[in-house]
């Protein structure tokens, strides 16, 4: 799959990362909990439980019928940011949607446009792939960059230890040692 960043922006979401930590007096190892950014830039964090009206039959199907469905969405309404996240998700991957969220919000990223087919009962949505992976490689940074990842591998934690320490999967400790180059930096180092 071929990536749609412009050049210089991996390492400007490394150095947003660590700047982030800065922010909370954290060092550039730290885990950052996505819930304590979100509050820092003060976005709310619901669920659907939380959204007012929302139809029964609507809540059932977010989070009974088909929870594996969805991730997440942020809205702007007035000034206040939303994030609405699936709480079906384990707590690794609501890590992953809320960083994906928050980012969307830290790049001002214009929202999805919703287009309504009435006759159909159909809704669809706008996709920007470009954003969609900046989101994704921020937020990616923002859950465990690369600082994290080496402090980690230098104190001999596991893929499972590392994962439960920064409150994110494995995949995505796997997806980022790889991506950044920590597996070959210490790939033979005892």
């Amino acid at each position: 799959m071929a990536t749609t960043l412009d050049r210089g922006f991996k390492s400007w979401a490394e150095r947003t990362s660590i700047a982030l930590r800065r922010e909370f007096r954290s060092a550039p190892h730290d885990p950052l909990p996505p819930e304590k950014v979100a509050e820092y830039l003060g976005i709310s964090l619901w669920t659907p439980y939380d959204v007012p009206g929302l139809p029964p039959p609507v809540l059932n199907q977010l989070v009974n019928a088909d929870p594996h469905g969805w991730s997440g969405v942020s809205l702007q309404t007035g000034k206040k940011g939303i994030i609405i996240y699936n709480p079906r998700h384990s707590k690794g991957r609501r890590s992953s949607d809320i960083s994906h969220e928050v980012a969307h919000f830290v790049l001002d990223h214009r929202p999805a446009t919703i287009i309504w087919a009435a006759s159909l009962e159909l809704a669809m949505r706008s996709f920007d792939t470009k954003q969609e992976d900046e989101a994704n490689w921020l937020a990616w940074c923002l859950l465990l960059p690369r600082d994290a990842l080496t402090y980690s591998k230098r104190r001999g934690l596991t893929t499972a230890q590392i994962a439960e320490h920064y409150g994110v999967s494995e995949t995505l400790v796997n997806f980022r040692m790889h991506k950044t180059g920590v597996n070959a930096q210490f790939h033979g180092v005892a």
